[in-house]
Order: structure tokens, then C-alpha cells, then sequence
């Protein structure tokens, strides 16, 4: 079984009676709902949960951590941070949705800005499969649309990608490097631009296939228990 934790700040369903509307029990239900299967267990923990639901003991029992934040990212202790980012470093993949390239734990794995442009029109946005070879895109076609979405446009201040797997193209004309994955040491990352919390995209097929996809492929390969930079004994001893 893969172990996956859904982080969500769960503020704008409190607050909106929209983004209620739209995702009753939070946006880190709605993504549970769709996660649970025969490989995959999930637990989901939120900003006001004690240590906001991410302790020492949740993460060392979480593959994958799936990240959603909006507007509270600045409540995000730094020591939760720290300890997310170490973490991801020793093996922990993390899944970076939407809005939380701005999180503190996005940043401070980019070392980078992280900024866009943006525009919230309801746009329909054209998601391009660039790599269809990558277990990411795994049952995507060439591309599929989304109706409504937040616009969100290059340039994106972040570092050079290892691979690009989806390119967004927006009725406005902007474009965007949609799904991006990055190693950090261990750790697999993966970035997906889809879902604001205003529209209904975590209840698209395609949208939920990409997720189950990188839950798979950002699953640990290596996990560690330590950060740590040994003093190590030669291996061989060559005769002079």
C-alpha cells in the first residue's frame, strides 16, 4: 500500500459559500475520495489540526504527501516546514497542487520565487500532453480541457524542471508548464496547475487520473532514516 497524507488549508470552504458548495467536505476529501483504492491508503490532515496535522510520526508514516494552500501560507509554521522539506529529502514524494506554488514547503524545495501571472476569468484551459511516455500521463490522451479555471501564465519563476509532462494553453493565449517534476535528493516532486477552489476540477476524470498517477510515481524509491554526511572507511586498501 502506498501511504498518502492530503494536506489542505481548509480555509475558503469555511469562509465561501461557493467553494462550499462546490466541495462540501473540503477539497482534501473530495482528493481522499478519488485516492482510496487497492493500492492506495489515505489519511488527510489540515492548518488548524495540532502541528497542523503534519508530525514527526505522520510523516515518517506518509509516501506521498499531496499539498493544497491558498491564502494562509504564511500561517504555516516554519518548523512544520522544516520538517516537511527534511522529510521530502530523505525519500517522502510530495504532490504540489494549484495555488501552492507560493507554499512555504514548494519554495523552500525550488530555492526560487516561485511567482506567475494570473487571472481568475473561468477561462477554458487546453491541457497538452507533451510526455506521453511518462507514468504520469498513463491513460491521458493528447489533451483534454477543462471549462473554468484560473488562468495561469509564464513566466514561472522556477528552477528548470527535470521533465515537463503537461503544457497548459488558455483561451486568453497564454500558455504554462502545467505538470513539472523535479528530484530533491530522495525525493520525488511533482507540480500540477489545476484546481482553484471556485470550480469543480477535482471531480474531472482526467484531473483525478493525473493525481493516482503521480501518488504512484512519486512513491518512495529510496527512503533514509537520516540526513546525515558520514566519515567513511575506505573501501579497498591498494598495495604499493
Amino acid at each position: 500500500m502506498i501511504k498518502v497524507t492530503v494536506w489542505n488549508e481548509y480555509a475558503h470552504e469555511k469562509e465561501s459559500e461557493k467553494v462550499a458548495s462546490i466541495y462540501p467536505r473540503g477539497i482534501h476529501n473530495a482528493i481522499a475520495d478519488f485516492l482510496r483504492c487497492d493500492d492506495i491508503e489515505v489519511r488527510t490532515a489540515t492548518l488548524d489540526d495540532p502541528e497542523c496535522g503534519l508530525t514527526e510520526d505522520v510523516l515518517n508514516d506518509t509516501d506521498v504527501l499531496i499539498w493544497w494552500g491558498h491564502i494562509r501560507h504564511g500561517d504555516v509554521p516554519d518548523n512544520v516546514v522544516n520538517r516537511v522539506r527534511k522529510s521530502v529529502l530523505k525519500g517522502m514524494g510530495l504532490i504540489v497542487l494549484h495555488s501552492g506554488h507560493h507554499s512555504k514547503i514548494f519554495r523552500a524545495l525550488m530555492g526560487t520565487s516561485c511567482n506567475l501571472s494570473w487571472r481568475e476569468d473561468g477561462d477554458l484551459e487546453r491541457i497538452w500532453t507533451i510526455n506521453p511516455a511518462h507514468p504520469i500521463a498513463k491513460g491521458i490522451g493528447r489533451y483534454f480541457e477543462l471549462d473554468g479555471v484560473e488562468t495561469y501564465a509564464e513566466p514561472f519563476g522556477i528552477p528548470e524542471p527535470d521533465e515537463v509532462v503537461f503544457m497548459g494553453w488558455y483561451e486568453g493565449g497564454e500558455l504554462f508548464r502545467s505538470g513539472c517534476t523535479f528530484h530533491r535528493e530522495n525525493g520525488r516532486i511533482f507540480y500540477f496547475q489545476p484546481g482553484h477552489e471556485t470550480f469543480p476540477i477535482f471531480y474531472n476524470e482526467n484531473v483525478q487520473t493525473i493525481i493516482r498517477n503521480a501518488v504512484r510515481w512519486a512513491a518512495p524509491v529510496l527512503r533514509i532514516p537520516e540526513l546525515d554526511c558520514p566519515n567513511v572507511q575506505r573501501v579497498h586498501n591498494v598495495n604499493k
